[in-house]
């Protein structure tokens, strides 16, 4: 996290995602209407928690890895602001994938 000295590390099944910058425009220079970003978001993964606590009292180890691109709803999660930086706390489950290189 650029500019900033704050450890943090999330809770059970929760990871903190730095959201890229939605484009304003196409490659081709189209400008995107409103309407055209309400589709899903991605981002990066900067910390992840120890896994979600099962019934059992046994921890399942998260999917995602720190670093890893992932795609996300609109409205998951929660905004912080950490020096520099505004990140997204949000749980495993409000990821919908791994973007894979």
């Amino acid at each position: 996290m650029r500019g900033s000295n704050i450890k943090v590390t999330p809770l059970g099944d929760r990871v903190l995602v730095k959201q890229e910058d939605e484009p304003q425009k196409t490659e081709g220079g189209i400008f995107l209407p409103e309407t055209a970003k309400e589709a899903p978001q991605w981002g990066t993964v900067v910390r992840i928690g120890p896994g979600k606590l099962l019934e059992n009292g046994e921890v399942r180890r998260l999917t995602v890895k720190e670093g890893d691109k992932v795609i996300f709803g609109k409205y998951s999660g929660t905004k912080v602001k950490m020096g520099q930086d505004e990140l997204l706390f949000m749980r495993e489950e409000d990821i919908m994938a791994i973007v894979e290189d």
